[in-house]
């Protein structure tokens, strides 16, 4: 059942299961599309607007958006006896109630200074560097490449289709500044290291994610910019690659002429040729990813010493890829997704259940990055695992603590990461579950001790009844930096 049309979701779980006192608003179109809609066909739950009007408003939906297409239908439909005024006036209320909480009909205006002012001032430039600073996942660092020594290098090839381009992801607005790789690393090298720049090959024509229609890159042009890249390579020390996806490589398809899945999860278009280019250069290569999904980087993986995964950084990218490249800012983001070796992988999740991942003929089953991976420009050792109380009753709770050094040279951050798994259960349950975290930061042989709270909710689940429950028994405590097995130490919890 849509969930536009869905009375028992809508009122019966929403408002009086969950007691929600709000508005539902619904999804762009999707009221018209409980009927049929030409660019995404439609649910056919409804044989035209008129009905999915009718439909949307039993079930409890309060404005349909982005614009009225069958609300306009509201009126004829109560003259004509299928909705009744007393149907609307309940729709209405709470939309009228939060407007009159927020005083919009005393000072309905937006002071047109202030919002100036506030939007995109330097508190919030601050906060998006930051934010971006923080995102930046270090998945690769083989014989400590990075971070580059000013001191050291002379030349930099800044190289790829997303060195010089702004990519803030579909949905949103563009602010007052943006900076991008290119841009950033220019400004942090300041005159002490030349910086070369060769776009390599493009994405796709265009990219924007406005852009209905996808135009694949040449194949032709984007080795003759290959070709190029490799004569600006060879005049430098080292490359940093910006490559990945691009906005519309990874988009919402919400219509027959926008679309933005993909079957594949490898690089789009001649990316792959760009890297091996460059490896064949002989250069040391960074990589920054940006992209809106995993994607399968097995032979950057495999090829490359360094490799960064950004997503996207937002306004700030290019001033936070180069203060993490060059050691200004040590980098500690964790993964918050599983990165598959292939589309063939998925789908590819940490917390799968005891017979699913049996392997796969010629392919190894783990992924090729983890949920919650990620490296450092430091290192640390997570020790002397340790439970407050080995045993607790079913309403009980306890504390698992560790002792967290940092073992390296430079100050950085930790993020401790505990897993629970309850050996045995009533029903099937995942072999490990993220139920706590801590982010530490850590001076250079300091030592910190990390205790993460367990409580009823961190093992409860929903038995085969629908009960909400702490089933006696042993529950396996993993406390490490990531999911992986290997980075995990066990103790086991008794509850009775």
């Amino acid at each position: 059942m849509p969930s536009h049309a869905n009375r028992w979701l809508l009122r019966d779980v929403l408002r009086k299961e969950w007691g929600f006192q709000g508005f539902v608003v619904s999804d762009y179109y999707a009221i018209w599309e409980l009927s049929r809609r030409v660019e995404v066909r439609g649910h056919s739950v409804a044989k035209d607007k008129k009905e999915a009007c009718a439909l949307a408003v039993h079930a409890g939906v309060n404005i349909e958006l982005p614009e009225p297409e069958c609300y306009l239908h509201l009126v004829e439909l109560v003259r004509q006896g299928v909705l009744k005024e007393s149907q609307l006036d309940e729709l209405v209320a709470p939309m009228l109630f939060w407007k009159f909480q927020m005083d919009l009909f005393d000072d309905p205006y937006v002071d047109p200074d202030e919002a100036e002012r506030v939007v995109g001032c330097d508190d919030h430039r601050k906060l998006a560097l930051q934010a971006a600073r923080e995102a930046i996942t270090l998945l690769k660092n083989d014989g400590n490449l990075a971070p580059l020594n000013l001191n050291r290098i002379q030349s930099i090839a800044v190289i790829g289709p997303n060195a010089n381009r702004v990519l803030l992801g579909g949905y949103s607005s563009v602010p007052k500044h943006n900076v991008t790789v290119l841009e950033g690393i220019q400004a942090r090298a300041g005159g002490r290291a030349k910086v070369l720049y060769s776009e390599g090959c493009k994405i796709t024509i265009g990219g924007s994610w406005q852009q209905d229609e996808v135009v694949p890159s040449d194949p032709d042009e984007d080795r003759r910019q290959i070709a190029e890249a490799v004569e600006v390579a060879k005049r430098a020390d080292v490359i940093v690659l910006a490559i990945g996806g691009n906005e519309q490589t990874s988009r919402e398809a919400y219509a027959f002429n926008h679309l933005g899945d993909r079957a594949s999860l490898d690089l789009v278009g001649r990316q792959e040729e760009l890297v091996r280019a460059m490896v064949a250069t002989g250069k040391p290569v960074i990589v920054f990813l940006f992209n809106g999904r995993p994607i399968s980087i097995n032979y950057i993986s495999q090829n490359v010493p360094v490799v960064f995964e950004c997503w996207y950084l937002g306004q700030e990218t290019g001033n936070a890829v180069a203060e993490v490249l060059f050691g200004d800012f040590n980098p500690g983001g964790k993964l918050p997704i599983t990165i598959p070796r292939s589309a063939g992988h998925l789908p590819a999740f940490y917390n799968y259940k005891p017979l699913a991942r049996r392997g796969y003929l010629f392919d190894d089953v783990s992924p090729l990055y983890a949920f919650g991976y990620g490296l450092s420009y430091t290192t640390f050792a997570i020790e002397n695992l340790r439970l407050s109380k080995k045993k607790i009753s079913r309403d009980g709770a306890t504390r698992v603590l560790v002792d967290v050094t940092n073992t390296g040279k430079r100050q950085g951050t930790e993020v401790v990461q505990m897993y629970i798994r309850d050996l045995v259960s009533s029903v099937t349950r995942p072999l490990k579950e993220l139920k706590g975290f801590q982010k530490v930061s850590l001076q250079p042989g300091e030592t910190r001790t990390v205790a993460l709270d367990i409580t009823p909710e961190s093992l409860a689940f929903y038995d085969i009844d629908m009960k909400y429950v702490v089933e006696p028994g042993e529950f396996e405590i993993m406390v490490g930096n990531s999911s992986r097995d290997c980075d995990l130490q066990k103790v086991i919890l008794h509850v009775s």
